[in-house]
């Protein structure tokens, strides 16, 4: 029989082991996205994935936003982040670093998802505005695109869906490999 799980048997971290906890090496960048409830979600999912650093760019709401506090649920307080007013100027000095950039958008030479494979290297990925998407300007400094395909009538997700979908996909790739 299946019984629910209390939250002392999921044996979670606290905020201090998770913040000293080695972290895997993929790195957010959040552009020009305008609801501050969309960015306490991927706060959250950034969090649960254990994923190393979340840049705000340009007019992202950043915390204390209430409603960037309201959704993350703390995840403001565990997950290393730090703004950066402009996402073409942030992915040349990632770039420069090392860290391969990919925009999660929709273009003529997107590479899927699920055969995306990420390497062993520290990789960041771009997500837009929500009604724009990456801009041209940031996809001009990307490496390439990753694209969650879609079947339905629809050909677009929120923002903090296909952060949650793809952190899933490329740490579970990136845990594969270890």
């Amino acid at each position: 029989m299946l019984q629910k799980l209390s939250m002392a048997q999921l044996g979670r971290m606290t905020a201090a082991e998770f913040k000293t906890s080695g972290k895997f090496p993929v790195i957010l960048i959040l552009d020009n996205i305008r609801s501050g409830l969309n960015v306490g979600s991927i706060f959250r999912s950034a969090d649960a994935f254990l994923i190393s650093k979340i840049y705000c760019c340009g007019y992202t709401p950043v915390p204390p936003h209430r409603e960037v506090l309201k959704s993350a649920l703390g995840a403001t307080t565990t997950v290393d982040w730090e703004f950066f007013q402009d996402a073409p100027s942030l992915i040349q000095q990632l770039k420069a670093e090392g860290v391969e950039v990919w925009a999660l958008e929709q273009t003529s030479a997107s590479i899927d998802l699920v055969t995306f494979d990420p390497g062993n290297k520290t990789i960041a990925y771009v997500l837009g505005n929500e009604v724009h998407g990456v801009s041209e300007a940031v996809l001009k400094e990307c490496h390439g695109a990753i694209e969650i395909k879609q079947h339905g009538t629809k050909h677009s997700l929120n923002v903090a869906v296909c952060a949650g979908i793809s952190l899933f996909a490329i740490t579970d790739k990136i845990s594969r490999n270890m």
